[in-house]
C-alpha cells in the first residue's frame, strides 16, 4: 500500500531506512507538518517506525508516549497551513468561480456556496475530527474549515483529537511490532498492516456516507 503512494521524487522504502536511521522527536514533528498539509505524504513512514523504536530500542533516546504527541503536534501545524491558505487565498477564488457563468453553468452561486459555508460552521466540528481518520481526506478537510472560517478554537480542538487518535493507532502498530518483529523486517510489516488500516478508514467513510443520506431522506420524509 505504501508504494501506491509512493511519489516520483520520493521512495517510501528509502525514506523509511533513512527515517529509522536518524529518527527523533524534531523529525517526526517536521514530517507530520508535510503529511498534514497540501503535499502528500504518508504518516505511515513516520509514526510507526518512530514508535517502534521507542519501545525496541532504549537507545533511540525516544518515548513512545512523546512520539504520539510531536506526531499531533506537527499534524495540527500542518493543518493550520490548509487552513489559513483556504480562509486568506481559497475562499475569493471559490466566489469568484460561483459569480462566473461556469459557475452557474455548473448550477453554484455565492448564495449556495454561502450556505455551504453555515452548513459546515454548524457541523463542521464533527467532519473535522472523523475526516482526520479517513485516507485521502486527511489531509483536505481543513480547506473547507478554512473556507467556512470555521472557529478556530474548534478547529484546533477536533483536528488535535483525530490525529491523536489517528496517530495513537500508528503507534500501537509500531508498539505491537516492536514485540514480534526484527528491524528488517519492520518496512515489509508496515505496508502490510497498513492495507487494514486504510480498509478500515474506507469503511469509516462509506458509514459516514450512509449516516449522511440517512439523515437526508428523513428530513425529506
Amino acid at each position: 500500500m505504501l508504494d501506491l503512494i509512493t511519489m516520483s521524487m520520493f521512495n517510501a522504502g528509502e525514506f523509511f531506512a533513512w527515517f529509522v536511521d536518524n529518527a527523533n522527536y524534531l523529525f517526526v514533528f517536521l514530517f507530520m507538518v508535510v503529511e498534514s498539509s497540501f503535499i502528500p505524504f504518508p504518516s505511515e513512514v513516520v509514526v510507526p517506525p518512530a514508535a517502534y523504536l521507542a519501545c525496541a530500542s532504549p537507545d533511540s533516546g525516544m518515548n513512545v508516549y512523546l512520539v504520539v504527541f510531536f506526531a499531533t503536534l506537527g499534524a495540527l501545524c500542518g493543518a493550520f497551513i490548509n487552513y489559513y491558505l483556504a480562509l486568506w487565498i481559497g475562499r475569493p477564488v471559490v466566489y469568484r468561480f460561483a459569480d462566473s457563468r461556469l459557475g452557474h453553468a455548473c448550477l453554484i452561486d455565492s448564495a449556495k456556496v454561502d450556505k455551504a459555508e453555515r452548513y459546515f460552521d454548524a457541523h463542521g466540528a464533527v467532519s473535522t475530527f472523523v475526516g482526520r481518520l479517513i485516507p485521502a481526506i486527511r489531509q483536505l478537510i481543513s480547506i473547507p474549515a478554512g473556507l467556512a472560517r470555521m472557529n478556530v478554537g474548534l478547529f484546533a480542538l477536533f483536528t488535535s483529537l483525530g490525529a491523536l487518535v489517528w496517530n495513537v493507532v500508528l503507534a500501537s502498530l509500531g508498539y505491537w511490532l516492536s514485540l514480534h518483529v526484527s528491524l528488517p523486517q519492520l518496512f515489509d510489516k508496515v505496508e502490510e498492516y497498513n492495507r487494514y488500516l486504510t480498509w478500515g478508514g474506507y469503511g469509516l467513510l462509506i458509514l459516514c456516507v450512509i449516516y449522511i443520506c440517512w439523515k437526508a431522506f428523513s428530513k425529506k420524509r
